[in-house]
């Protein structure tokens, strides 16, 4: 089922033979959608297989989501506030003892991570498990040239940081997000730091990267913080390639079944 809630399309699918455990809200990453980072990887199929009740969002400005002009809408404090009512008006409810379907599981990828890891952190009420891929214990994002990526996207101005001229040659080639539109996101997350030590999930947390990710030396930072932490190192994987890894898939199974 496919609709519209908070400002955002909302995709919530329901497996034939339900499982007695919370649904998983998917949360993707900076420049691309639900479509591109969990359909077409395969992730539906492998948690409706187990039983479980999806439901994926794509974020501002992203797939098939509107692209507000402006920028206040993206910000990650906004997005997180949307996902959490969108999750509870899909049936989602605060954790209770004696009822398994209760709570919310979360699995994030990229950006996705950083929306997830604050979600469990403010809300511990709700949500139960995370699942971080690909995740950073700061924002990438913020680290970007915004004016510099500007005025290349204005003029051709040549962008002179290599982190930043990545990105900008990244969203140019993102289908579906223009990317100025992405701007306005990354333009949201500077006026939003992000440092994980500074909000830390109580929740069991599973965390995976790819081993050639550029992200990878991240892992080890996030482990030390979180009290109850598994992590995943897929060999050969990179940032991009990561999610689509059975290995990856598997484990967010199987930790997400657990009590």
């Amino acid at each position: 089922m496919v609709r519209v809630e908070h400002g955002l399309v909302v995709v919530v699918a329901e497996p034939e033979t339900p499982a007695a455990l919370p649904p998983v809200l998917l949360v993707h990453g900076f420049g691309s959608s639900v479509k591109l980072t969990w359909e077409q990887t395969g992730w539906f199929t492998a948690l409706l297989s187990a039983g479980r009740r999806v439901i994926a969002v794509d974020l501002p400005g992203h797939g098939r989501s509107p692209a507000p002009e402006d920028v206040a809408a993206y910000a990650p404090s906004r997005i997180r506030s949307a996902l959490l009512r969108i999750a509870t008006d899909a049936g989602a409810r605060p954790i209770a003892n004696g009822d398994p379907v209760s709570g919310l599981d979360v699995v994030g990828y990229s950006l996705g991570s950083r929306l997830a890891w604050e979600l469990g952190s403010a809300h511990p009420e709700t949500v139960r498990r995370i699942v971080l891929g690909g995740p950073s214990h700061d924002d990438p994002l913020a680290q970007l040239d915004l004016a510099a990526a500007q005025r290349f996207l204005a003029d051709g101005t040549p962008v002179e940081d290599a982190s930043t001229a990545a990105l900008v040659t990244m969203m140019q080639t993102s289908p579906g997000s223009p990317a100025q539109t992405l701007l306005h996101l990354v333009a949201a997350v500077k006026q939003e730091p992000y440092d994980a030590a500074t909000a830390v999930p109580s929740q069991p947390v599973l965390l995976v990267s790819g081993e050639k990710d550029d992200l990878v030396d991240s892992l080890p930072l996030l482990e030390k913080l979180v009290p109850t932490v598994e992590v995943l190192t897929l060999p050969g994987r990179t940032h991009v390639n990561a999610v689509s890894a059975r290995a990856f898939k598997q484990a967010a199974v199987e930790f997400l079944a657990r009590d």
